[in-house]
């Protein structure tokens, strides 16, 4: 499984650690807030409404940001945007931890999401075009592993860390500590880092004087249909695993009658069973295909999400912990071929602004999950809420399977190429394999 690492160079191999790095921090900043929630309502005076509100209000500002992110490093270099939506992410993340009211929580968590919404995209956009098409699934997917280990660490910052102090000064201590992945940008060289065949599309792009704009990833039937279908399935594998991971913490305390403490390490122990998850879905990738494995992991996600909520065992935390790990065995699974399944679809040309637009319009959208379940929880308990969203999200994510091509083992095309695959479908639907 690693063996694509040991024939890797030194710059693949630190842009590698850096990314992986990177996804960890981002995974911790993500999901720390979530976990805070039921501090934050009463640190702040905030209603459960009100604080979905804020979670939704940042997903839809990192669509906005992951766009735009995205086409500027189509135009200015992966490498480069890189380094500045690390330090903008890390730096409002700080800044939440001095937030006085909702009002000032609201904004801030905006202009985080704004930096928050292209790392993820970028990161993977240059990593992935470094890797060999029959290894990317492997690397990618190890890399989204540290999406647990920083949900885990965002458990322990919310649980035991933030319990350490007063309940005024926990939750800001747990923001606070999101500066920290700005050291990760002196770790990235500008120019060097970039791929050799994004160097090439931007020598091209220079000769014939040509760049495609903001909106190129809707320009053309073929592409349009790529960056919605791509949306609709982020969409659904976020919007399932946001209305159920994003009031665990809330569920375990309300329904399950644990404290904050014991339930942030429940979600810890689910964080351990996503690592593997991960890893397993970067063995298989790229031997069953991409849509396939999306397929397992998401029919996986609904039934081990139903035991977890419905389970008649209440707060023992015997049974509790290992349902979850199986249970974020496939929540978190779920996203390892993101990574791979997004560089492919999209020419390099277009590769980061179509990538990141369809990850995060997913996300933005996903939104509508979370600001959904406290409404729906009105008139159901909160667990057949968080059920309910989860499982309409799965459907979601299943229907783009059956319509996008398989990607698996395909080299990555330009845009040139990719207009003559549309040209011919049998070529298009045919795997371009690494000579």
């Amino acid at each position: 499984m690693m063996g694509w690492y040991r024939e890797s160079d030194k710059r693949t191999r630190r842009v590698f650690w850096t990314c992986g790095a990177g996804w960890v921090m981002d995974a911790v900043d993500a999901q720390v807030y979530q976990y805070l929630i039921p501090l934050l309502i009463g640190s702040l005076g905030i209603t459960l409404t009100e604080a979905g509100s804020i979670a939704s209000a940042s997903y839809f500002a990192a669509a906005i940001g992951g766009w735009l992110g995205g086409w500027l490093c189509d135009r200015f270099g992966r490498a480069r945007i890189l380094q500045l939506t690390i330090l903008w992410f890390s730096v409002f993340s700080f800044a939440s931890g001095f937030a006085q009211s909702y009002e000032q929580l609201l904004v801030i968590r905006v202009l985080h999401g704004l930096g928050f919404g292209a790392e993820w995209a970028v990161g993977a956009v240059l990593i992935g075009e470094m890797i060999a098409p029959q290894h990317r699934g492997k690397a990618l997917g190890i890399i989204q592993s540290g999406a647990p280990i920083g949900s885990g660490i965002a458990a322990l910052l919310a649980g035991p860390v933030a319990a350490a102090f007063e309940p005024d000064i926990g939750w800001r201590v747990a923001f606070w500590v999101g500066l920290l992945p700005a050291a990760l940008i002196f770790f990235i060289r500008r120019g060097s880092d970039d791929s050799d065949i994004f160097k090439a599309a931007k020598a091209r792009q220079k000769a014939t004087h040509k760049g495609p704009g903001l909106t190129a990833i809707f320009t053309t039937n073929r592409m349009l249909g790529i960056t919605l279908l791509a949306s609709m399935l982020s969409l659904g594998v976020q919007g399932a695993a946001y209305a159920v991971a994003n009031y665990l913490t809330a569920f375990m305390t309300q329904e399950r009658g644990l404290t904050q403490s014991v339930a942030s390490y429940c979600v810890l122990v689910n964080s351990i069973g996503g690592f593997f998850g991960c890893l397993v879905n970067a063995y298989i990738s790229d031997r069953v295909g991409r849509r396939a494995v999306f397929r397992l992991f998401g029919l996986g996600f609904i039934v081990m999400a139903s035991i977890y909520l419905f389970g008649p065992w209440g707060g023992d935390i015997r049974i509790l912990i290992p349902v979850g790990m199986i249970y974020g065995f496939f929540q978190f699974g779920m996203y390892a071929s993101f990574g791979p399944y997004f560089t492919e679809l999209f020419p390099t040309e277009l590769r980061g602004s179509g990538q990141s637009f369809a990850y995060n319009s997913g996300r933005a959208g996903a939104a509508l999950f979370i600001m959904s379940v406290p409404l729906l929880a009105g008139f159901i308990p909160l667990s057949a809420a968080m059920a309910t969203l989860g499982i309409v999200g799965i459907v979601c994510a299943l229907l783009p399977t059956l319509l996008l091509p398989e990607t698996a083992g395909r080299t990555l095309l330009s845009l040139d190429e990719f207009a003559d695959a549309t040209a011919s479908p049998s070529a298009a639907a045919e795997p371009r394999l690494a000579q």
